[in-house]
């Protein structure tokens, strides 16, 4: 497969804690979908860059699984993952610290021993795993 790129822009008016800006996507999903100080670090509806990183990982992860599990002769019924991103501070500013996976799945006719092989494989080799400076957990459960 050919390299690809994909785009996304952010726009922001005003400073850091009352200014407010936008994210827009290539494909359109997010166009000019709101973020700022309250959507980051409180409550207020909008975005923010962890809870999209948080979805970019989870996503990756089970899209590389299912892949290493098709390579292994499994096919899945279910794979639910979520991501849970930290950010804290660092120094005068803050960084990623920990991106804590969570799966739930179900693979026919696997062994325990073979899904965790196969699993912890797919953290590791996600794109998106490899990007990430930060501290990489995987919790699952094999039904």
């Amino acid at each position: 497969m050919a390299s690809f790129t994909r785009t996304a822009s952010a726009e922001w008016q005003g400073t850091g804690k009352e200014g407010k800006g936008n994210l827009s996507t290539q494909s359109g999903v997010l166009s000019t979908s709101p973020y700022g100080f309250n959507t980051r670090f409180g409550d207020t509806k909008g975005t923010n860059p962890e809870e999209l990183l948080a979805a970019s990982h989870a996503g990756c992860f089970t899209m590389a699984l299912a892949f290493a599990l098709q390579g292994a002769g499994f096919t899945a019924t279910r794979l639910a993952t979520s991501a849970a991103v930290t950010l804290e501070s660092d120094g005068p500013g803050f960084k990623i610290s920990k991106s804590a996976l969570k799966l739930d799945a179900s693979v026919p006719n696997i062994t325990q021993e073979q899904f965790k092989t196969i699993a912890e494989g797919a953290k590791a080799g996600c794109p998106i795993s490899k990007v990430l400076k930060a501290d990489i957990t995987l919790d699952w459960n094999l039904a």
